[in-house]
């Protein structure tokens, strides 16, 4: 599902428990400030934001640990991560700059 507008925790918490019970997929396009989240596999959320005009390079995906304390409730590994092109090697997101992007934007559809 594609949110670009407010989200709250419990909703979030219904999407975890719907799914993996602690916690939920999400891809973020860090350009456009929206995510997409819920689906079973981050391909499935990329596939979406792909299909709604985003660009590759903008996507990543976390997991969201909705009943975790906030600095520890995002989760930065997918394999939709892992781009050596991008200078991004692992499952994680290497650069800090976009792990607070991404954060950032969190914050904002949150609530």
């Amino acid at each position: 599902m594609k949110i670009t507008n407010k989200l709250s925790l419990d909703e979030i918490t219904t999407l975890a428990e719907e799914s993996f019970g602690d916690f939920v997929k999400a891809v973020v396009d860090i350009e456009r400030g929206i995510i997409s989240i819920g689906g079973e596999l981050h391909s499935d959320e990329e596939s979406m934001l792909l299909d709604d005009g985003s660009r590759q390079e903008d996507l990543w995906g976390i997991n969201i640990y909705p009943a975790l304390p906030e600095d520890k409730r995002v989760e930065f590994d997918s394999m939709i991560n892992i781009r050596p092109k991008q200078n991004n090697r692992s499952r994680g997101i290497d650069r800090p700059e976009i792990r607070e992007r991404i954060l950032l934007i969190l914050k904002n559809i949150v609530d």
